[in-house]
């Protein structure tokens, strides 16, 4: 049977190795039930992988491109999954985002490849904006290459980095302490850094929870 939204769902050969790890360590991160906005989904193939396997989490993709929405969409149609969300028009630099109105506080979010192919005041808006939006004990998880301890992890991951800024010289492997740093600035700690296939890594922070009361 001809499919008419084949051609709209985009792959990416990353997203179906890498989607089997992650989701291990989402298991864990993230509680059985509550919303999770997924911010940068990309092709949706992600979305699709975690909704199928969490179904107690509300997933709620975005991403700023309207090609990968539409691919988010395609993707969303053909799995039929009750708890996939639309996909939102979401660029972590704009506010209010466009979640805030239907949703409120967030159980989680998730976030996959984003922080080195965008300018570094995207990880800005995206710790600020996870700060203002993730409940109390609440997750933010990350995905992708970094720096450690002022040096790159792998001789790919150097070489990526040197590629990524030869495109955009915004881009580039982050350091992961500065990231640590933004997140602990709006109330995350880190819980995990978990070392994932290709020299990448899961990086789990956890919203802090407010101060029991002294009286």
């Amino acid at each position: 049977m001809n499919d008419p939204q084949a051609s709209l769902r985009l792959t990416a050969p990353a997203a179906a190795r890498n989607a089997a790890p992650i989701l291990d360590v989402l298991r864990t991160a993230l509680p059985v039930r509550g919303t999770v906005l997924e911010i940068a989904s990309g092709t949706g193939q992600h979305a699709v992988h975690f909704a199928a396997a969490l179904p107690g989490i509300d997933w709620q993709p975005s991403d700023a491109d309207p090609r990968a929405r539409a691919s988010i969409a395609a993707w969303r149609d053909h799995a039929g999954l009750a708890n996939l969300r639309a996909p939102l028009d979401l660029d972590v630099r704009r506010e209010p985002w466009p979640v805030d109105a239907a949703i409120g506080s967030l159980a989680a979010i998730v976030c996959i490849n984003m922080i080195h192919i965008s300018p570094w005041e995207a990880t800005i808006a995206l710790m600020k904006g996870a700060g203002a939006r993730v409940a109390p004990g609440g997750a933010l998880v990350l995905y992708g290459p970094y720096r450690r301890n002022g040096a790159h992890t792998a001789p790919s991951n150097e070489a990526f980095d040197a590629d990524l800024r030869a495109r955009d010289p915004a881009w580039g492997v982050r350091d992961l302490e500065a990231v640590e740093a933004l997140a602990r600035a709006e109330g995350f700690v880190l819980e995990a850094v978990v070392p994932m296939p290709a020299n990448n890594f899961t990086v789990v922070f956890r919203k802090e929870k407010a101060a029991a009361s002294a009286h």
